[in-house]
C-alpha cells in the first residue's frame, strides 16, 4: 500500500526505525508513534519505500 502524502511517508519511516530499534520509540511523535504499535515492519517498510515525487505534502480531509 503506498503512502498517500509525504507527511504519511516520513511517519512511516520514522516509525520503521524505531520498530527496527535504530532510534527510540519515546523519541516518535504524532502519527508514527500509533504506527509503531498497530502496523507490521512490511507494512511500514511498504509506506516507507512509496516515492515522495508528486505526492501532496499532506493528505486533504474529506470534509
Amino acid at each position: 500500500m503506498p503512502a498517500k502524502s509525504k507527511a504519511q511517508q516520513k511517519a512511516a519511516g520514522a516509525a520503521l526505525s524505531a520498530k527496527r530499534g535504530e532510534t527510540k520509540k519515546s523519541e516518535l511523535k504524532g502519527a508514527s508513534k500509533g504506527m509503531v504499535e498497530s502496523m507490521s515492519e512490511k507494512q511500514l517498510e511498504e509506506l516507507a519505500e512509496t516515492k515522495r515525487k508528486g505526492l501532496p505534502e499532506k493528505k486533504k480531509s474529506k470534509d
